[in-house]
């Protein structure tokens, strides 16, 4: 299996798991991912875990499931510890890391523009502007912040539930003008 064979199966999780090996022989960075603690209350897994369980609640689509297994890879590389580990600036460093990554997977450069992209906002608002300008992307970058989202704490989510809610009426009202 290929890494976009591996991305698109039906049980995403255990397809993962079964290639756990090629997995890291063609991206190693995913490595310092498993077993990385978030030792932040919003979150209850492990940085690999919090990947595996938001790519199990994805759509079936190379764009959001390549940007979700990246989305925090730099969080091994991005941490403040304080009275609780914070990790400002993933994404930059995430989608940094990405590009390097997807260019040595031999993606051309624009479809690598595009991940990084996604990844760099996997954590931002999505704001009218942006709605304006790219629906189509807007769309796939809500997709990766629900399955995010939903990803953290279960016990943590309400502010980002709403969140999420606000901005699908926000997506759903720019569909219909």
């Amino acid at each position: 299996m290929n890494l976009e064979e591996i991305l698109l199966s039906e049980d995403i999780v255990s397809s993962i798991n079964n290639n756990l090996d090629y997995l890291l022989n063609v991206i190693p960075e995913i490595k310092y991912m498993i077993g990385f603690e978030h030792k932040h209350p919003h979150h209850h897994l492990d940085v690999w875990n919090h990947t595996l369980l938001a790519l199990s609640l994805s759509e079936r689509d190379i764009d959001i499931r390549l940007t979700l297994l990246l989305h925090d890879i730099g969080k091994p590389f991005s941490y403040q510890d304080e009275e609780v580990r914070h990790f400002r600036n993933h994404p930059k460093v995430s989608s940094d890391m990405s590009k390097i990554i997807l260019k040595r997977l031999n993606y051309d450069d624009e479809y690598i523009d595009y991940i990084c992209y996604l990844i760099l906002n996997h954590d931002s608002p999505i704001t009218d502007k942006q709605i304006k300008e790219n629906y189509d992307m807007c769309l796939k970058l809500y997709e990766i912040q629900r399955c995010d989202a939903l990803a953290h704490n279960p016990n943590k989510l309400e502010k980002r539930k709403n969140y999420l809610e606000q901005t699908k009426e926000r997506l759903l009202i720019r569909r219909g003008e």
